[in-house]
């Protein structure tokens, strides 16, 4: 039995967490979640994360939930992977910005943009400020270099280069050149075409669905 446990539902934002595990390289134990089920609201799990939804690790005696802060833990306890920034290093700011960018600006903006609201609030009550405001810090972003730290890749291009992928799959972010560069150069890392071959397994069979 491994150390590390993930509560896991594909599709889910628990794929970024597997992407950041097959990253790290450590052993891991899946807990398959059925959301469909609604086992993520039963009293139970709602234990192990009170607001009854995925990702959630179990590593030894520790829970942590929330996508990002996952995996800033995973990128901290394994050094040995390269995929943090240790405190006192100057980048570590930038570093965390962007950890922390997809829940509090990408995401938010995503959602304003494809559910509208029916009174458009005043921009500076929007944490993200303007959608066009997210798409330009992006585009800037990921034209640095080859990553959002320039040439090295950190958690941080895990959790907002999957929301970033994810938002052009789904027509949530426009296809411009800048991004679908940057998603090229992640979806060459052997770490995520693992993860994502992985949860296709997890996909009902045509005889299942």
């Amino acid at each position: 039995m491994a150390s590390l446990t993930l509560y896991h539902a594909s599709p889910s934002r628990s794929s970024i967490v597997r992407w950041m595990l097959e990253e790290i390289g450590e052993p891991y134990d899946l807990e398959i979640m059925n959301l469909g089920s609604g086992i993520q609201r039963q009293a139970e799990y709602r234990k192990i994360n009170p607001m009854g939804k995925v990702p959630a690790l179990r590593h030894g005696d520790t829970i942590v939930t929330e996508g990002a802060a996952i995996c800033t833990y995973l990128a901290d306890e394994y050094p040995q992977a390269g995929l943090n920034v240790p405190i006192g290093d100057p980048a570590r700011g930038p570093y965390l910005k962007w950890l922390f960018f997809s829940a509090g600006c990408l995401e938010p903006a995503m959602m304003d943009k494809a559910y509208p609201r029916q009174e458009t609030p005043f921009s500076g009550m929007l944490g993200y400020g303007s959608f066009d405001l997210v798409l330009d810090v992006l585009r800037q972003a990921v034209s640095r270099g080859d990553f959002l730290l320039g040439e090295k890749f950190s958690a941080a291009d895990i959790v907002l280069g999957s929301n970033i992928r994810w938002g052009m799959i789904f027509g949530l972010l426009p296809q411009v050149d800048e991004l679908e560069a940057y998603v090229k150069r992640l979806e060459a890392r052997p770490a995520l075409q693992r993860a994502l071959a992985l949860d296709q397994e997890l996909a009902p069979k045509p005889e299942e669905a």
